[in-house]
């Protein structure tokens, strides 16, 4: 299995974002699942976003977006 680029993960880390601000948990079969936790997904986005603006020479965040604000 080839390892992903840093955008790939980037774009995972954004889409698992906004799986849970749609909701943080649901029932399914019985079972409560509970997504993974905001606040650590928004950390390693800012890393990921920081870690492809340096491989690119990108020079603005992906989504223009600071989420440090948002408090």
């Amino acid at each position: 299995m080839p390892l992903k680029t840093t955008l790939e993960r980037l774009e995972e880390v954004q889409a698992a974002i906004s799986a849970v601000m749609l909701n943080q948990s649901y029932n399914m079969g019985g079972r409560q699942i509970t997504r993974a936790n905001l606040k650590e997904l928004m950390g390693v986005e800012r890393y990921l976003e920081d870690k492809y603006n340096r491989e690119s020479g990108a020079k603005t965040r992906i989504l223009g977006v600071d989420f440090d604000a948002i408090r």
